[in-house]
């Protein structure tokens, strides 16, 4: 790999790691957090399925419009340099993949949990790239089979994550890496896609609420 492709993929790495933070923490103004996006969504009587589907199926909505952040208040400094709107794709889609999973009942604290969720980023991939690291997407999880995954199997993942996310982001594995540009509320536009983030949505359900489960091979 190019040492280009390296110092690139290592700043999606950085540009994700710092938006799930964010979504975990809450800390975006105008933004809830994925645990207070969970709460609301986990109220009501439909079953979990349903809710799960109306939590993405809003997502959806937003990322398909251009007002999405229009709420977010002042500006907000990435600590790596990297387009706004591939910021602003991270942060909305994995704050609701992390939001899934919390209605699920996992841990998205733990690195395990939170590799997976990263996974889920990859679309339609998700399930090759875990494959490929020795993860199978089976029937019902358990705490025991989320213990097994090794700190090795994390970083073999996450490699992966970011290689695919620099082919979805930019062209031939590569993101033209500009000076740092500020997420600033109300400019994105229509940057968000809101197929890629059903998408993702889907395989978030898949792995956290449907098959709910991994099973290492």
């Amino acid at each position: 790999m190019a040492m280009t492709e390296k110092l690139n993929e290592g700043k999606i790495m950085q540009a994700l790691n710092w938006a799930y933070d964010k979504a975990l923490d809450g800390s975006i103004p105008g933004t809830d957090s994925s645990y207070e996006m969970a709460e609301n969504y986990l109220k009501g009587n439909a079953n979990l399925i349903d809710k799960v589907n109306s939590l993405i199926r809003w997502q959806n909505t937003k990322s398909a419009t251009t007002g999405f952040v229009s709420g977010l208040g002042g500006i907000i400094i990435m600590p790596v340099a990297i387009p706004a709107n591939i910021a602003t794709v991270l942060y909305v889609q994995i704050r609701m993949v992390a939001a899934v999973a919390i209605m699920g009942e996992y841990d998205v604290r733990d690195d395990r949990v939170k590799a997976l969720a990263y996974a889920c980023l990859a679309g339609n991939a998700a399930k090759d790239i875990l494959k490929e690291t020795g993860i199978i997407i089976g029937s019902k999880i358990s705490t025991q089979l989320i213990k097994s995954i090794s700190n090795e199997t994390i970083i073999a993942i996450n490699k992966r994550v970011g290689f695919k996310l620099l082919t979805k982001f930019g062209q031939k594995g590569t993101i033209n890496l500009g000076k740092m540009i500020p997420l600033v509320g109300g400019v994105i536009g229509g940057a968000l896609d809101g197929i890629s983030t059903n998408i993702v949505g889907n395989i978030a359900r898949e792995t956290f609420i449907e098959s709910s489960a991994i099973t290492p091979s």
